[in-house]
């Protein structure tokens, strides 16, 4: 599946397909020369860049493998690498890898010389739906994940699924959260077809079947919200934070990267449905058919997350610093008879989140 998106922040072609693309494909589509990429990634994906490569030379940036590495040091290290390897403004940076990679891959991108072009290669199931398309881009600061970031979609990015067979199951885990999180927002979690095809996936942290299907109504799905609001100015774009608000707490709280990302939703999700059911916004119907599925992958929903167990003002912190938060409201995600809705937490209702997350 080969399919272009028009941004108002540039163009974005999504390539799925079964193997890594070869160098020459990569020059091919990007209209450059080898010498003009440089290559990111970590220890985990470096031998997929030198699948890329096969004997070719390019620029290669290995960096730290890890959120407690997705900051400004390991930004200037990629910066300090295209810097003494002679790129300038014609170059292009290639992101081989997981969330972290890519995010760190196009920020650095945007920024230098003021913007060169990017390419992703995704890794991850995490990164192939969530983070290798859209656009968002940056690294985590001041204890908040991804503080500091750009809009900056890269122009190419290749969802290689053969890679996938290679994952951990604790890979497979982190990316599913994403997954059942897209099935709820465009409502086909409760199609008995899409549901067994997760619970197949989610039991196993497997693809029993060809991964690609899920995988592309995914990032259908994402592009469609993501091309309503680019830069998430009008809201619509915020729906795909379902889960986000707790998650990103929790994560904040428990120690960047002591908590996978997908980990951490999936305890969100369970968050949301909780004070959606106390709001009368989520059917109880609904939030038990996500619950369920949740609990069938295996991710901790329990109110009070073992993580927390000493850290609940930690976790407060957090999450009354969310960085989404607009007029000093916090606005949460959460799933409705249809999809989801944006629901601003009033000041008054604080209560409500203590109670959901195991009391002050």
């Amino acid at each position: 599946m080969k399919k272009t998106f028009f941004l108002k922040t540039g163009k974005s072609t999504i390539h799925i397909q079964e193997q890594v693309p070869c160098i020459k494909e990569l020059c091919d589509i990007m209209c450059t020369k080898p010498e003009n990429i440089m290559f990111v990634c970590d220890e985990n994906t470096k031998f997929i860049v030198q699948e890329i490569l096969q004997d070719t030379h390019c620029a290669i940036c290995v960096i730290k493998s890890g959120e407690q590495y997705k900051n400004w040091e390991t930004c200037e290290n990629i910066l300090h690498a295209a810097k003494t390897s002679g790129l300038s403004r014609d170059a292009v940076f290639a992101g081989v890898g997981g969330g972290v990679i890519t995010d760190l891959t196009a920020f650095c991108a945007s920024i230098y010389m003021r913007g060169v072009a990017c390419v992703l290669v995704s890794t991850t199931l995490l990164g192939m739906v969530d983070a290798s398309f859209g656009g968002k881009t940056g690294f985590d600061l001041f204890g908040i994940k991804n503080c500091v970031g750009t809009f900056y979609p890269a122009q190419c990015v290749f969802i290689s699924t053969s890679v996938l067979k290679t994952l951990p199951q604790a890979e497979w885990k982190s990316g599913m959260a994403e997954l059942i999180k897209t099935a709820v927002l465009d409502n086909s979690i409760y199609n008995q077809k899409v549901h067994e095809q997760l619970l197949s996936a989610g039991r196993g942290f497997t693809f029993c079947n060809n991964p690609q299907q899920l995988i592309a109504a995914s990032i259908l799905f994402k592009a469609k919200i993501v091309l309503s609001d680019p830069k998430e100015t009008k809201g619509k774009r915020a729906l795909l934070n379902l889960g986000h608000t707790f998650g990103h707490a929790l994560e904040a709280s428990a120690g960047l990267g002591v908590i996978s990302h997908g980990e951490a939703v999936a305890w969100g999700i369970a968050r949301a449905c909780e004070l959606g059911t106390m709001l009368a916004i989520t059917p109880e119907k609904n939030a038990n058919i996500i619950c369920n599925l949740l609990k069938v992958c295996n991710y901790e929903i329990s109110a009070l997350h073992c993580a927390l167990a000493t850290k609940k003002n930690d976790f407060f912190n957090a999450l009354y610093s969310d960085k989404k938060k607009i007029g000093g409201i916090l606005n949460f995600i959460l799933p409705a008879k249809r999809g989801a809705i944006i629901y601003p937490l009033a000041r008054d209702q604080k209560q409500l989140i203590q109670n959901i997350v195991g009391g002050t």
